[in-house]
């Protein structure tokens, strides 16, 4: 029986999560299907563009993507602390960006106020909207639904896109994360759809770089730490340079199996977070094989079950291998 989405997602132990959506049957319904030869590579760029306009509206960043032939994976953190900061007039202007609302929510975004009888409802509406705006699952429907929409649409057909519910994983610390991000990043390297990140289609990746050769980072995702060492300034909290890195590093590790151990190229952040280079290629190769569930050091599944409830702890083992405590 699949875990309940509730016990999934707790924020007081972690607003990083690993969200994955797979099609129907795992066939090839946004690639090119090897049995038609019918190429869907343009929905591709329905998720990518569904999913960077809804990081917009929602209070919900997107830290790393791949979307691929047949599967998208997702690294989202969810910022409650700036949903709960926005003006009633703003959760209703967002909203209905993705949402028609009701009549009175309509009337309130366009005349800044309803008549008195109508307030409770509003507020009543406002307070479910503001929560839906820090919430995986509404993010995950609103970006999966129009998709299914128009992939039916374009093959006149009805039925399932998707398979049943999206997964998600708790990414408990920086290493889990870190580990997390470079394994979505590298997906296409790994399928050998691409040769190198900068050129990685429908990857978070390749926004980066981009952007980071004009010395930016791309505004529809969560940035990086300039180096301010500022956990609760609302930046991933690791450099950009150090990340691109060790991506690119990670990735031509896998590619070049006579390469042996690459231990004096892995960056710095490694050795700041105890992972060892042979434990760092088996996580971003094998993340989702080696956890299912939460993931993190001993410490964090630890507390994270402590605010669950949870006797069992899941993935103790896999974490004490793999992330060296």
């Amino acid at each position: 029986m699949p875990t309940p989405r509730k016990q999934q997602v707790c924020l007081q132990a972690t607003p990083y999560y690993h969200c994955i959506s797979r099609c129907v049957r795992r066939a090839y319904l946004c690639g090119v299907d090897k049995a038609t030869n019918v190429s869907y590579e343009h929905r591709r760029g329905w998720i990518e563009q569904r999913l960077l306009f809804l990081a917009q509206v929602f209070c919900i960043d997107v830290c790393a993507y791949a979307v691929m032939s047949n599967h998208s994976h997702l690294v989202l953190h969810i910022n409650k602390k700036k949903a709960l900061q926005l003006t009633d007039r703003q959760v209703v202007m967002r909203w209905h960006q993705v949402c028609k609302g009701t009549e009175i929510t309509r009337q309130f975004e366009t005349n800044g106020q309803v008549d008195v009888y109508q307030e409770s409802t509003l507020k009543s509406s406002i307070g479910i909207y503001r929560k839906r705006l820090f919430d995986i699952s509404w993010f995950m429907r609103l970006l999966n639904e129009p998709i299914a929409r128009m992939a039916n649409a374009e093959d006149d057909c009805t039925g399932r896109f998707w398979e049943g519910r999206f997964t998600s994983q708790a990414l408990l610390d920086e290493a889990a994360l870190l580990a997390c991000m470079a394994y979505v990043e590298l997906n296409p390297i790994r399928a050998g759809k691409s040769k190198t990140p900068e050129t990685s289609q429908y990857t978070s990746i390749k926004l980066r770089i981009e952007a980071a050769l004009k010395k930016k980072q791309p505004q529809e995702l969560m940035t990086f730490d300039g180096g301010s060492n500022d956990k609760l300034n609302g930046c991933l909290p690791f450099l950009l340079q150090d990340y691109i890195e060790l991506v690119d590093l990670t990735g031509r590790s896998i590619r070049d199996k006579d390469s042996g151990y690459i231990d004096i190229h892995i960056p710095n952040i490694l050795t700041r977070l105890n992972i060892s280079a042979d434990n760092w290629l088996n996580l971003t190769t094998k993340f989702e094989i080696h956890f299912k569930g939460p993931v993190g050091q001993c410490a964090a599944l630890r507390y994270f079950c402590e605010l669950q409830n949870r006797i069992r702890r899941p993935n103790l083992f896999s974490s004490r291998t793999l992330f060296g405590n």
